[in-house]
Parts: C-alpha cells; sequence; structure tokens
C-alpha cells in the first residue's frame, strides 16, 4: 500500500508502507494492506510507519487527519515536532 504524510509546510513521506499506525482521536490503531476504508482524526501521539523495506519510522504529531481508500493512506499532520528512524 502506499502512504503520504504531508504537514501544511511540505511533504513529509511518500512510499510503499506495510502498515501504519496512528494515535486516533477515540484511540490508537494500525491499517494494513486492504484495510476498510476509513477518516478519522488524529490525537497527539506518535505516528509508527513499517516501509516495505522493512524500515521503521516514528514521527510525533500534535493532531490531524487519516484518510484510508483503496490501499491509498493519506496523512495530514500539524506539530510534527520529530521523526526518530
Amino acid at each position: 500500500m502506499n502512504l503520504v504524510i504531508l504537514s501544511p509546510e511540505k511533504e513529509i513521506f511518500s512510499g510503499a508502507v506495510k502498515s501504519v499506525k496512528v494515535p486516533g482521536s477515540a484511540g490508537q490503531f494500525e491499517m494494513l494492506e486492504n484495510h476498510a476504508p476509513i477518516v478519522s482524526s488524529l490525537a497527539k501521539g506518535e505516528v509508527r510507519v513499517l516501509k516495505a523495506n522493512g524500515e521503521k519510522m516514528i514521527f510525533k504529531v500534535e493532531g490531524g487527519f487519516v484518510e484510508m481508500l483503496n490501499n491509498e493512506v493519506s496523512l495530514l499532520v500539524s506539530g510534527l515536532s520529530a521523526e526518530v528512524a
């Protein structure tokens, strides 16, 4: 599946991933390939990404939104405070 992470300033990441775990406003959840379509607001927390090559990335966010549709994940985030590889 493909992931795009955008902040108001720039595109932060775009590429193939195996999974994305996000801090949904109603609780943390993970999206894998063929996940049901969903739109959710994000709370403050960590976005954890497992790239297709097995590399892990962690982004700390203050909030935002996520949409999953047809194996395309779009994250619109605010307050990106750190990126840990």
